[in-house]
């Protein structure tokens, strides 16, 4: 007889998966490290079968790993869903979500498509705009929820912090030869150009501010023509980019902390549920202090 699969494994399977880290994992399941480790062991055990492949920087999925983790993701999903059913009352209503583009499109969709399975009856309206212009949006009840970065005058209950990486093109090191050099920057009042200039200034590197754009779409633009280059989030950067750094001549950049704001007009269930679902899919402990540790991948 085939051994019945512990959902409790499988979600600490998931999370591990998610994270690329036990260290990252063990947080989101608040577990030890040491008890992910076991559980991840005793679940190979089981199958007879490795699932990750470990080095010293790097947590990566074998085949059998990948194939793992589509039905466990199944399987946590549709107990999820039951649960729903049967303990929750029918949800109906309306959410209206304001977050920036890259957020909505590296972080959020999950979100989305899990919130969707459980909550079938209820709509939800998305605004994509940058967070200097959500916060009005929220002060005016023209939002209920915004996913966005946390500034002196837009706060909210903190969800996780988002590295800020330069980007360029991999064949085309044209940009980074130019002096001053040219860089792209998000819009004025936004908290991820003002942590972009600061990285320069305080480095002292000669730049010129050569294109501006409150659009992810549009900074990613100046890159493919190879006319500057730009930070991003570190969630947002496309496979045919290449992350720049220190050996580039380039300063690291203070992280972005990502919040969760709620309207006046939020405060009703359809709201609470989803709120809810963001921070269980997306929360992540602050970093460690500089000089600590950090993405261990034991």
């Amino acid at each position: 007889m085939n051994p019945e699969f512990d959902l409790d494994l499988l979600r600490t399977f998931a999370a591990v998966a998610d994270a690329g880290s036990f260290t990252k994992a063990a947080v989101s399941v608040h577990r030890s490290q040491a008890a992910v480790s076991m559980q991840i062991k005793r679940l190979e055990q089981m199958l007879g079968t490795t699932l990750f492949t470990r080095d010293t920087r790097n947590l990566a999925l074998t085949r059998p790993g990948n194939t793992l983790l589509e039905y466990a993701r199944r399987a946590l999903d549709l107990q999820e869903e039951a649960w729903s059913a049967l303990v929750r009352p029918e949800v109906t209503g309306r959410v209206v979500l304001g977050a920036p583009d890259d957020y909505m499109a590296a972080l959020l969709s999950p979100v989305l498509k899990r919130f969707s399975t459980l909550y079938p009856h209820v709509e939800i309206e998305i605004v994509c705009a940058q967070s200097v212009a959500l916060g009005p949006m929220l002060a005016d009840n023209k939002i209920d929820i915004a996913f966005v970065t946390r500034d002196k005058k837009l706060r909210g209950e903190f969800v996780r912090s988002e590295d800020m990486v330069w980007v360029g093109l991999a064949d085309d090191p044209a940009p980074l030869a130019m002096s001053p050099l040219p860089v792209g920057l998000y819009e004025h009042g936004s908290v991820a150009r003002a942590h972009t200039v600061a990285a320069l200034d305080a480095a002292h590197i000669r730049y010129r501010a050569a294109y501006s754009s409150a659009s992810l779409m549009g900074l990613m633009a100046t890159v493919e023509a190879g006319i500057a280059v730009v930070a991003l989030t570190r969630c947002s950067v496309p496979p045919r980019f290449e992350i720049l750094g220190e050996a580039q001549g380039l300063p690291r950049i203070e992280p972005l902390d990502i919040v969760v704001a709620r309207s006046v007009k939020s405060n009703r269930p359809t709201c609470d549920y989803f709120v809810e679902q963001m921070v269980q899919d997306l929360s992540v402990r602050r970093p460690p202090a500089s000089g600590a540790v950090i993405g261990d991948r034991r």
